[in-house]
């Protein structure tokens, strides 16, 4: 049984505090950005550390791509292309499986060891490698000779080097990558580009692997810091921990016996849900109770924010039904096709679904949203669409 019990509205504020969106002070989260320049790239990396990931999606239908957004609405007067400039060659971050394809903290690679070992076979395309090896070993050597080159660089090529199909040359460049042989050195426009694991990788990182044991106390940890409050599940999938069961199951009980974290129950009123908190975040619940979150004030989520792609947990700490619509027939569609949830206050208010056009200097709110009637949301979610499009560096169109 849970020693601690937390409220909804508790919960709520741990998520919101611990997702850098409400009192980030209190946790030492920067704020403001100061466009694109130094501050805002430290401040972005300070967030990347916080949370552990940026998750990636190559979608910039907004104006912005998910990764940005994210940095975005916890950084004010931050620009946009700040975020698309993170990955580089420079230690502090790189590219890999984390929270489905991520950028993550350098501080994070040797904790992902375990799953470099395990994707030696690749989870979609199976043992490409090892059936492969000639080529694997061709692409290894390319690299070696000609430096850093996009998978798109392949096509065309192919046809007349004798490795059949561009297709599986690039298949085989994607897998090396899983499995840790080549890492992704950058993106140029948005395209990955490839090279040896040990241009990118720094060698005392590479140098020290972590157990499984230790990976998972480490990680779980960190996506804990970033949840405020979950359930064994939610910190599992934030790094898409599979068939592990016993062993997150042993490290939080090995993280519960050092006082690093504590077992907490949510206590919905209706039902109680197990989960954990961490000893910083019951001593915050204090400062959190006595916060008021101005209602008029928001800003535009990503709909894969940190915050939101658990949208059970979505569901029961902010009633929001949270809705991605991008693969849906758009007469099928209920809001849009990328919606921005609008956190209004403490409150998950509303949903924009914008459309960037960068000829016409202009982003426009082709829909707009609100869960309620109140006057606060709706001017809530003006200040978040001048504030989005500052971001962006548009002038917003007029969505009266």
């Amino acid at each position: 049984m849970a020693q601690e019990s937390i409220t909804l509205r508790q919960a709520r504020r741990l998520a919101l505090a611990a997702g850098g969106l409400l009192k980030p002070q209190s946790l030492g989260l920067p704020t403001r950005a100061g466009g694109d320049g130094a501050r805002a790239k430290r401040a972005s990396h300070a967030l990347l550390d916080h949370f552990g990931y940026l998750q990636l999606d190559s979608v910039a239908v907004s104006g912005a791509r998910t990764h940005s957004i994210v940095l975005g609405s916890r950084l004010a007067g931050l620009h946009a292309g700040v975020g698309e400039r993170l990955l580089e060659p420079t230690g502090k971050v790189f590219e890999y499986w984390g929270h489905e394809a991520s950028w993550l903290p350098m501080s994070l690679y040797p904790a992902f060891e375990f799953r470099r070992q395990e994707f030696k076979v690749h989870p979609w395309y199976g043992d490409v490698i090892g059936t492969n090896r000639g080529l694997a070993d061709e692409l290894l050597a390319r690299l070696r000779a000609d430096g850093p080159l996009r998978s798109l660089d392949l096509e065309g090529e192919t046809r007349t080097s004798g490795w059949g199909s561009w297709k599986l040359a690039q298949r085989v460049l994607e897998a090396l990558w899983s499995a840790g042989e080549v890492a992704i050195r950058h993106r140029r426009n948005f395209q990955r580009v490839f090279d040896l694991t040990e241009h990118v990788i720094p060698e005392p990182v590479r140098a020290a692997p972590m157990p499984l044991e230790a990976a998972l106390e480490t990680l779980l940890l960190k996506a804990l810091g970033g949840h405020g409050w979950a359930t064994t599940g939610t910190l599992a999938a934030t790094w898409r921990l599979r068939n592990k069961g016993p062993q997150i199951k042993a490290a939080l009980g090995r993280l519960e016996a050092r006082g690093a974290i504590v077992a907490c129950a949510l206590d919905t009123g209706l039902k109680r849900v197990a989960g954990w908190t961490t000893p910083c975040m019951l001593g915050l619940l204090s400062q959190l109770d006595r916060a008021r979150p101005r209602p008029d004030t928001g800003v535009l989520l990503s709909p894969f924010d940190p915050l939101l792609w658990d949208r059970n947990r979505v569901q029961l700490l902010f009633g929001f039904e949270q809705r991605l619509e991008i693969y849906k027939p758009a007469e099928h569609r209920q809001y849009g096709y990328y919606c921005l949830p609008l956190l209004a206050g403490d409150r998950l208010a509303g949903r924009a679904d914008l459309k960037a056009d960068r000829k016409a200097g202009m982003v426009r709110a082709l829909s707009l949203h609100f869960e309620d009637g109140r006057p606060a949301s709706r001017r809530a979610m003006q200040a978040a669409l001048e504030r989005f499009a500052d971001f962006v560096q548009l002038e917003l169109a007029d969505s009266s």
